[in-house]
């Protein structure tokens, strides 16, 4: 008795069903955030499982908005819940950094310490001189994890502070040149790279 009285109390109808409904739809909405990059990534089975969980949670959060049609509450937790797992699901992907991406990098300065130091870091790269809008450039490609992006940016910015660079999604790569490992400390490799230079 005590247990149908708490589920019919004002307690449970404007602050735990409302709070509830908020979670389920934060975590059906970053599970679905999720799917849709696994899909792109061309993940087969993860995809569908993600997608079956995601259903699953969203029919229970919508089951309690049909029962409960007269409480305003639920109605906010539900556009909340979605809103917060947008940002959340975002966060997520972020964190993940998963994918490949290529960055092009075009420069008028000289490149060519740029270059050897991407390759001493066993990156693949690609250099091509070009015509630009203002005379003869220097265009650089190479292919890298999305979680080394942040550490090539900076090595970019070292060498080449005025270059201009840009990043865009690669579905699929074959046969390329990676590093071993996830990029590692930018400044241990610079110094290296410094000390060589002064050996010289």
């Amino acid at each position: 008795m005590n247990e149908i009285s708490f589920f019919s109390s004002e307690m449970f109808t404007w602050i735990i069903l409302p709070l509830l409904i908020f979670l389920a739809r934060i975590c059906d909405v970053t599970i679905g955030t999720i799917r849709i990059i696994f899909v792109s990534r061309n993940k087969k089975f993860l995809a569908p499982l993600l997608g079956f969980f995601e259903i699953l949670i969203w029919l229970l959060a919508i089951g309690q908005i049909m029962r409960n049609l007269t409480n305003v509450a639920c109605y906010v937790a539900y556009a909340g819940g979605y809103a917060t797992g947008t940002f959340v699901g975002i966060y997520v992907e972020e964190k993940l950094a998963m994918g490949i991406l290529l960055i092009r990098i075009i420069t008028k300065k000289d490149a060519s310490e740029l270059i050897k130091f991407l390759r001493s870091a066993n990156y693949g790269v690609t250099s091509v001189d070009a015509q630009g809008a203002t005379g003869q450039v220097n265009v650089i490609y190479t292919i890298v994890n999305r979680s080394d992006l942040e550490g090539v940016i900076e090595t970019i910015k070292r060498f080449n502070p005025k270059a201009f660079y840009s990043v865009e999604e690669v579905r699929f790569v074959k046969n390329g040149v990676f590093p071993l490992r996830t990029y590692p400390d930018t400044r241990k490799y610079l110094r290296l790279f410094r000390m060589q230079r002064k050996q010289k």
